[in-house]
């Protein structure tokens, strides 16, 4: 590792605090720790980026890959890549979820950058969804190792709609480890089972996926950025705050969930279509 590079763990179960990184100048090899650091911790923070203006934010979330310009969010005037989340425009993800999992294709990453901050309040927690998988007794990873969910959201203006269906149990393509793949705001169904055992198990795995000891929070300062592996994690904005809150965003795209090959066929009337319907 770079010696100016300084590590410090947040929590016990994922997530670190890296100082001393010269994000709009990375070298390749320092870019090459950023990642490894990425695949171990799962989400970084850097408090001393300070300052990044949309250009190199955009820059350095290209290094990971093409960036994504959201079907429906708003965006940084000439940035379509950047999207804004204002709170005084309704930008409160108090719900546990990862980003954008309705797509057949949902992002490896995200990128944010804090640029208004609440006086208190207002952090953002992250949860290990492979510890929530290891926490999971070996005949029940059996059974959800052939099991697959449907991912929905429909905007409520009727502007948008989307739904995909991704294996409950994903592979890492990167560190090949497992990990649960279903969230509370945009997981509708498994598909394989009754309405009544799929709502019961749901209830069951997201509570696992939410539990505080695979869990870290961060509190937010201006101009500090968090990088997370959407591949691997859970997030919360904890709506705990008065005053105003804005961040930019930029979302790597690149992903495409694999597991094990669901091992049943849908049970009778519960497709795509029937999930859309909740």
């Amino acid at each position: 590792m770079a010696a100016r590079f300084t590590v410090n763990p947040v929590s016990g179960a994922l997530g670190a605090e890296v100082r001393g990184v010269p994000i709009a100048t990375l070298s390749d090899a320092d870019f090459a720790t950023v990642r490894e650091l990425l695949l171990e911790h799962l989400v970084l923070f850097f408090p001393d980026a300070a300052g990044l203006d949309p250009e190199a934010h955009k820059a350095f979330g290209r290094r990971f890959g093409e960036l994504e310009v959201h079907p429906f969010l708003p965006k940084l005037e000439g940035h379509d890549e950047l999207v804004v989340l204002d709170s005084d425009q309704g930008a409160k993800a108090d719900v546990w979820h990862t980003d954008v999992t309705f797509s057949p294709s949902p992002p490896i990453a995200s990128i944010l950058q804090l640029v208004k901050c609440p006086p208190a309040g207002g952090d953002t927690m992250w949860s290990n969804q492979y510890l929530a998988y290891d926490a999971i007794s070996t005949p029940l990873r059996e059974l959800l190792e052939g099991l697959t969910a449907v991912h929905v959201f429909k905007h409520p203006n009727g502007s948008f709609r989307s739904e995909a269906e991704h294996p409950v149990v994903r592979t890492h393509p990167e560190t090949g480890r497992r990990s649960l793949y279903v969230n509370r705001m945009f997981t509708r169904r498994i598909p394989q089972l009754a309405p009544g055992e799929s709502e019961a198990l749901l209830a069951y795995l997201f509570g696992l996926s939410e539990s505080p000891q695979r869990v870290c929070r961060y509190r937010w300062a201006p101009g500090a950025i968090a990088l997370w592996d959407n591949r691997a994690t859970q997030h919360y904005a904890v709506n705990d705050y008065t005053g105003r809150r804005i961040g930019q965003r930029v979302t790597v795209l690149g992903d495409k969930p694999e597991g094990e090959a669901p091992r049943w066929p849908h049970h009778e009337g519960t497709g795509l279509s029937a999930a859309t319907s909740r």
